[in-house]
């Protein structure tokens, strides 16, 4: 289950994510997303770290990016 959320986000990253497409580092140059990693890449990582758990983090990620948000650097963090 791990690998077909991996190859989905890396299909979408691939081919329509603003950070990490050709087209999207020809438009935005210095990044588009408002953390770093960006959302798709912190999903990524803790889907690969903490299965189902981490993609419960990850959708709780995507919903504090908006425009009201602060940027920040939020990498994943294991729990024990």
């Amino acid at each position: 289950m791990k690998k077909i959320f991996i190859s989905l986000i890396n299909y979408y990253q691939r081919f329509f994510s603003p950070d990490h497409s050709s087209w999207g580092k020809a438009k935005y140059p210095y990044g588009y997303c408002r953390f770093s990693p960006s959302c798709s890449e912190y999903a990524k990582q803790s889907i690969a770290a903490d299965g189902i758990r981490g993609a419960v983090r990850a959708i709780l990620r995507v919903l504090r990016c908006n425009p009201l948000s602060t940027p920040a650097y939020d990498p994943i963090t294991k729990k024990a």
